[in-house]
């Protein structure tokens, strides 16, 4: 018998394990990569967080900005200009692009977050869950004006290691659960600024269901076996 009956209700317990793996990635790579950054005197900061998007697209800010919906826009603006100074970052009619410099570091980092993963999952099947994980991330919803639309694909140039392709992957899922969310307190009425402070009561739990029920759609992409399968294999990432 599958563990969960319902795709709501797996969405619901598999998100904190695909969070839990994605921040145990970044932990354990967190001295290599503050090293890689001090020794090539580049800020992470964007290219950290859009490694798996700006290798393959532009960024308008209208874009970045549905990225990170709770982000300060000032502050936002503020890590784009340090970009742009530092020269890992060109602003064009078409948007931000990564230059040169731009793209050997995240080149670099790809470098970094496989010796990562290869520590950090070491005897995993990886392999296998990446491919169940692009699976669904081929399957999911591209909500117009959304998060998703812009960062998947993500990026996977040739050679990445399955620990690589498994966690920007994951990365990118992120992004699909947070359309969802957003799609769900938007139906109910609220802002951004509204949600992040909503207070747990019968509000938070009706946008908290229909964000699972939103998000477990992609889910349909694997069978309960492969779903049990992905979810107990991430589970051991963590």
């Amino acid at each position: 018998m599958p563990k969960f009956q319902a795709l709501g209700e797996y969405a619901a317990a598999i998100a904190p394990i695909i969070d839990a793996a994605h921040v145990n990635v970044h932990a354990t790579a967190l001295r290599a990569a503050t090293e890689l950054a001090e020794t090539s005197g580049i800020t992470p900061g964007l290219l950290l967080d859009l490694r798996f998007v700006l290798p393959l697209r532009p960024l308008t800010r209208a874009g970045l900005a549905a990225i990170h919906r709770y982000h300060d826009p000032a502050a936002l603006e503020d890590a784009v200009r340090e970009h742009l100074r530092e020269g890992t970052l060109s602003d064009g009619d078409d948007g931000l692009r990564l230059t040169a410099r731009g793209l050997a570091y995240v080149h670099r980092l790809y470098d970094v977050h496989a010796a990562a993963t290869a520590r950090a999952w070491a005897g995993r099947d990886l392999p296998a869950l990446a491919g169940l994980a692009g699976r669904v991330l081929e399957h999911a919803e591209r909500v117009p004006g959304g998060a998703l639309e812009l960062v998947a694909p993500p990026y996977e140039p040739g050679g990445a290691s399955p620990g690589v392709l498994l966690f920007n992957r994951l990365a990118a899922l992120r992004y699909h659960r947070a359309d969802a969310h957003a799609a769900a307190w938007e139906a109910a009425g609220l802002s951004a600024a509204e949600i992040v402070g909503l207070r747990d009561g019968p509000v938070r739990a009706e946008v908290e269901a229909a964000t699972n029920v939103r998000a477990g759609r992609a889910y349909a992409a694997l069978s309960p076996a492969e779903r049990d399968t992905l979810h107990d294999g991430l589970l051991t990432l963590i």
